[in-house]
Order: C-alpha cells, then sequence, then structure tokens
C-alpha cells in the first residue's frame, strides 16, 4: 500500500493515510524510525510491525486510562479510541484487552445507571439514554426489570414537591415551568398532568 498523506494532529503526532484507506497516527520520531514518507510504499510487514510493537500497546494504555477517568459502555470506548486515530483491529484488540480483566462490562455500566437515575429520570427516558450510549436492547430490557413496580406518577410527584415545595396553586408560569421540566425528564403527558392536577387540590 502507498502513504496518501501524512498530516500533522499537533506538533508532536501524525496522521497517516494510505491508498486503501488505512489511518493511524504516530509520533515524529516514529516516522523517522519507519521511513515513512507520502508517496512511499508501506510493507504490509512494516505495518504489522507498527501495529503490535506501537499501536495496540499505545490503545490498551488509552484505553485503560479513559476507564479510570470514568466507566464507559463498549460503544463509547470504541468510539473514543476511534477517534484518537486507533485503526479497527487495534481498537479491537485494546476492547478485549480490557474486557478480558472485566474493567468494561456494559451489564454492570447499565445497572450502575439505572440505580443512579431512578426518581429523577422516567423510565422510558433512562432506556434512550442506554440505547445512545450503545448498551443492547437485551441488556436494557434486564436490567429495567429492576424499576418494574416503581410507581412514575410517585417519582413526578416527589420532584414537584422538591421543586415547587409544599402543594399550592400552581400560577400559569409555574405550571408550564413544572410542565417541561418533567418533560424534559421524558415523563409522559398524560402522567404529568394527573399529579400536577391533583398536588393543586392537596
Amino acid at each position: 500500500m502507498i502513504i496518501e498523506s501524512i498530516k500533522p494532529v499537533n506538533k508532536k503526532r501524525y496522521q497517516i493515510i494510505t491508498d486503501e484507506q488505512l489511518a493511524f497516527v504516530l509520533y515524529k520520531g516514529e516516522l523517522s524510525r519507519y521511513r515513512l514518507e507520502e508517496g512511499c510504499e508501506l510493507l504490509p510487514e512494516v505495518y504489522q510491525e507498527i501495529v503490535e510493537e506501537i499501536l495496540k500497546k499505545r490503545a490498551k494504555l488509552r484505553a485503560m486510562h479513559l476507564l479510570t477517568a470514568q466507566d464507559r459502555t463498549e460503544f463509547q470506548l470504541r468510539e473514543k479510541l476511534g477517534k484518537d486515530g486507533h485503526p479497527k483491529e487495534v481498537v479491537d484488540c485494546a476492547v478485549d484487552y480490557v474486557k478480558s480483566y472485566h474493567y468494561i462490562d456494559d451489564a454492570r455500566y447499565a445497572e450502575s445507571y439505572v440505580r443512579s437515575m431512578q426518581g429523577r429520570k422516567s423510565s422510558r427516558w433512562i432506556s434512550f439514554e442506554l440505547e445512545r450510549k450503545g448498551i443492547s436492547r437485551t441488556i436494557i430490557e434486564q436490567v429495567m426489570t429492576q424499576s418494574e413496580g416503581v410507581s412514575e406518577e410517585g417519582m413526578i410527584e416527589a420532584l414537584v414537591r422538591k421543586r415547587a415545595g409544599e402543594p399550592h396553586k400552581l400560577d400559569e408560569k409555574e405550571l408550564r415551568r413544572l410542565y417541561g421540566y418533567l418533560m424534559r425528564r421524558g415523563f409522559r403527558s398524560q402522567e404529568i398532568g394527573s399529579v400536577l392536577q391533583r398536588y393543586q387540590k392537596c
């Protein structure tokens, strides 16, 4: 394969792009070590050496650092490593590495997320956010069973009391603000209306 371009990412790092649309990032000294220049051929054995000796090791360390900073789903980790400039095979290797030590576990992440959001967000909102984070529908359905039996109207009432105080007649501005606040948390219009109606009658 031929190196089509070598573009600076910052003062020290460069992105190499080949005619096969393969892209990876190296430091300036590594470009010199492997004598990589635009228009030159990148031999398969040289590329494999770069992958094994540099990219995979670097991606594993980066994955560990990312997970130390905050818990992530597999999808989020893959996305971040990809944005860092790692090829798919390198990302796969890094993800497999951290999974082998249970540093990443989508089911554990989802369970923790449900616990942290329960009582503050609706089940529908939580499910949507988990799906957006790349959690599979199977795992979402499994963890959401933990919240079965929890009254969403009860959660709405608790949030209303926390935000508006003891029950009282709401003016139009208060009503609009509360309604919007609860809608943004994924609660259904009918349930919100029912709770607000009762709240004002207490």
